[in-house]
């Protein structure tokens, strides 16, 4: 699982002759860590990696509160046709995202925001599978703390932001997470609703230096740094969210053997 990435760190050090060379060199003949700024300024990487932690940062914070909302609905709220609700977003779980690609450009289309940043983050603001995940962890929280809230007068509101969430954090660790990267990556969708340069992610920049300052892959030694450096954020986002990740798996299967 490492090697690609330990193979892709060591072919932004070498020469594209070495890079090519059979058989394959573990280790640079000669590091050439000028490819590094030699990538970086060939191409706009501060302007794509910006806009993609920007823009993944807000659809974050966004589905943390609509997805707690809905889940606390589907799980400590009575109400009619909850069973319903509940199905609906089981099957829309079940819906491939492509399918979705041709409405939601129609619909951005008539609001005007595509190209644009809101376009970018209003259609991803919310995910069935976040509304899932947070739904399965407000399970395995006791319903008797909800009772008792609401006994002591709270609103669902304060129920859910003081109580049920603070108890399911690292469920919402591993959404912001999984969220992050999932939209960092994001490549196709971007793509069709923006056509401004400035506004592209990360996938999109690399895709296009690839083509034109990669020279169609001519140019593979600052191919890779441009993809090593352009990792740097999510490292730096597992680093700091390792500790809440590994304590959720660890409440997850003492919750499950008790």
């Amino acid at each position: 699982m490492a090697f690609p990435f330990y193979w892709m760190a060591m072919s932004a050090l070498k020469t594209n002759d070495e890079i090519w060379r059979f058989p394959p060199t573990l280790w640079p003949h000669s590091p050439l860590w000028s490819n590094f700024a030699d990538a970086w300024e060939a191409a706009p990487f501060a302007r794509y990696m910006l806009n993609s932690v920007l823009v993944g940062a807000v659809i974050v914070l966004i589905q943390i509160v609509n997805s707690g909302m809905m889940a606390y609905a589907l799980t400590h709220m009575a109400f009619r046709l909850k069973g319903v609700f509940t199905a609906l977003t089981l099957v829309g779980y079940m819906v491939p995202v492509t399918a979705v690609y041709l409405p939601g450009y129609v619909v951005l289309s008539r609001l005007g925001l595509l190209d644009s940043y809101a376009g970018l983050i209003l259609s991803n603001c919310v995910s069935i599978f976040s509304i899932f995940l947070v739904r399965q962890a407000f399970m395995q929280i006791s319903h008797e703390l909800v009772e008792a809230g609401q006994i002591d007068g709270a609103s669902h509101l304060r129920i859910l932001w003081t109580i049920v969430f603070p108890l399911a954090r690292s469920s919402f660790a591993v959404l912001a997470l999984i969220t992050f990267i999932e939209q960092y990556n994001n490549y196709f969708w971007p793509m069709l609703i923006t056509k401004n340069p400035d506004l592209q992610l990360v996938s999109a920049g690399l895709r296009s230096f690839f083509v034109q300052g990669g020279a169609y892959g001519l140019k593979w030694p600052l191919i890779m740094a441009a993809s090593a450096f352009t990792i740097v954020p999510l490292l730096i986002l597992f680093l700091l969210a390792q500790k809440t990740i590994m304590r959720s798996v660890n409440l997850s299967a003492g919750a499950s053997k008790g």
